[in-house]
C-alpha cells in the first residue's frame, strides 16, 4: 500500500496535457495558454495622450506662459498640424500627439479664455505623453505558453486584435456512483435508502476547475450494471467512480474494472480519510475509484484527483497553495499514516489559525461545509496540541478577505 505522498506522485506521472483546440477569446478564460504570443506591433502604436489637455513644446513651457490654440485633436482622430512656437494644440486622451509635441498639460493645470491657454507651472519633456512601443516591442514575447489567462491576459490579448486562443483542452470526466442503496435527489426518501450525492459534489468539483463532467447516474450492485456503466465512462478521458472499492461481500467495482482490463496502479492509499482509494489506467485514461462516504470523497478529490485533472488541462500549478497555521485544538491520532484534519480558518493579524470544524468522522458531512482548509497531520506523530504550527491546504479562496465592516473598521484607523 503505498504512502499518500507516493500515491500522488504516481498518478502525476501516469498523466500528461491533453491536446490543444482554438476558442473564443472569452471562452479561454481559466484556460491554460497552449503556445507563446508575439506582439505584431508596438504597443502603444503610435505617441498618444496620457491625459485631456494640451499638446505643447516643452521648451515654450519653462515658466507660466499663455499659448495659442492652433488645432484639436480628439480621441480618434489623426492630427493635421503640427505644434508650432508659441501654441498649443487641444487634445483628448489617446489621441495621437501631433508633430512639434514633446509634453501634454492637464486641462486642470490651464486655463482657457478667447482662443488662448494659460499654462500655470513649468512642463517637463515627456510629460504625460505614451511613446511608441513603451509598454510593447514589436516582437516582444507577451505571453508564454503554460500562463493560465485571466482577466490581464485576455486585455492583452484583444489588444493586440487575437480573437482567438490556443488553449489545452478541457478534461472530459465521466462521473458513477455506485450502491443499490442509492436514490436520486428529487426522490422520495425512504428507510435504508441514501441520496446519490455524491455524483453532484464530484461534479460540481470537476466543474469549478474547468472540466466537464460527464454524469453516468447509478451503477447497481451487479457486475454487469457496473460493466454498462464503466465502458461509456470510458469514452471520457477520465472516469471517477464513487463507492464499492472496499472488502464489501457487494463492493462490486473492482471486479468490473478487471473484466474491463483496467490496469491498477494501487487499490488502498496509507492515508485518512481515504483510505478506500485506488486507481488504474485504461488505454492511458486515468480510473479512480473513490470511498462512499461523502467527506472521504471530498477530500480524496482534492488531494489526489484534482492535482491530475489540473495537469491535464495544461497548469503548472496543481495543488492548492499551503500556508502555515497555528492549530487552536487539540488533535489525536493513530501513527503510521497521515491524516487530514478539516478545519475553519480564521486570521490575526499576519498569523492563521486553525480550528477544528468539528467531529472528524467521515459521516459528519457538516465538517465539509465549515472548513475552509485541510490540515496535514504528518504520519509519524500522535497528538498535536493547541499552539502548534501546521500546514494547511486552503480550500477557501475567502479566508483572509474582508467583509464590509471589516472595510468600514479599516477606514475608521486610517482616519
Amino acid at each position: 500500500m503505498p504512502t499518500f505522498d507516493e500515491a500522488r506522485r504516481l498518478i502525476l506521472s501516469s498523466v500528461a496535457a491533453l491536446g490543444v483546440e482554438r476558442v473564443g477569446l472569452l471562452e479561454s478564460l481559466g484556460r491554460v495558454l497552449a503556445e507563446d504570443v508575439v506582439a505584431p506591433w508596438n504597443m502603444p502604436f503610435c505617441n498618444n495622450s496620457a491625459m485631456d489637455g494640451y499638446a505643447v513644446r516643452a521648451e515654450d513651457c519653462r515658466e507660466p506662459v499663455r499659448l495659442k490654440i492652433t488645432d484639436y485633436v480628439p480621441a480618434g482622430r489623426v492630427p493635421t498640424t503640427a505644434v508650432e512656437p508659441g501654441c498649443a494644440i487641444k487634445i483628448m486622451t489617446g489621441a495621437p500627439v501631433p508633430a512639434g509635441c514633446d509634453a501634454v498639460v492637464p486641462v486642470e493645470e490651464t486655463e482657457e479664455t478667447n482662443g488662448q491657454v494659460l499654462i500655470k507651472e513649468h512642463v517637463s519633456p515627456r510629460q504625460h505623453v505614451r511613446f511608441t512601443g513603451e509598454d510593447v516591442r514589436c516582437g516582444e514575447k507577451i505571453l508564454a505558453s503554460g500562463m493560465t489567462i485571466g482577466p490581464p491576459e485576455i486585455s492583452m490579448l484583444a489588444s493586440f486584435g487575437r480573437a482567438f486562443v490556443p488553449v489545452y483542452r478541457r478534461v472530459r470526466v465521466a462521473v458513477l456512483s455506485t450502491g443499490d442503496e442509492l436514490i436520486e435527489v428529487g426522490e422520495p426518501i425512504e428507510v435504508g435508502k441514501i441520496i446519490n450525492s455524491n455524483e453532484l459534489s464530484l461534479a460540481a468539483s470537476v466543474k469549478a476547475i474547468g472540466a466537464i463532467p460527464v454524469l453516468l447516474g447509478i451503477g447497481r450492485d451487479d457486475r454487469a450494471s457496473l460493466r454498462e456503466k464503466l465502458v461509456e465512462g470510458l469514452k471520457a478521458d477520465v472516469v471517477i467512480t464513487s463507492a464499492g472499492v472496499s472488502a464489501g461481500d457487494r463492493d462490486f467495482v473492482r471486479d468490473a474494472l478487471i473484466d474491463l482490463e483496467v490496469k491498477q496502479l494501487f487499490w488502498r492509499v496509507d492515508m485518512k480519510p481515504g483510505g478506500p482509494t485506488a486507481f488504474g489506467l485504461k488505454d492511458g485514461r486515468p480510473v479512480f475509484s473513490l470511498p462512499g462516504n461523502p467527506v472521504s470523497t471530498m477530500v480524496t478529490f482534492e488531494e489526489l484527483v484534482k492535482p491530475a485533472l489540473l495537469k491535464m488541462m495544461g497548469h503548472r500549478r496543481i495543488v492548492g497553495p499551503l500556508v502555515k497555521a497555528i492549530l487552536q485544538d487539540t488533535a489525536e491520532k493513530k501513527a503510521g499514516k497521515i491524516h487530514f484534519l478539516r478545519v475553519r480558518m480564521e486570521r490575526s493579524g499576519d498569523t492563521y489559525l486553525a480550528y477544528s470544524s468539528g467531529d472528524q468522522n467521515t459521516g459528519m458531512l457538516k465538517t465539509m461545509v465549515r472548513a475552509d482548509g485541510i490540515a496535514i497531520l504528518p504520519a509519524e506523530r500522535t497528538s498535536f496540541a493547541p499552539g502548534e504550527e501546521l500546514s494547511v491546504h486552503l480550500l477557501s479562496t475567502e479566508v483572509g478577505m474582508l467583509d464590509e465592516g471589516a472595510l468600514q473598521y479599516e477606514a475608521e484607523k486610517k482616519n
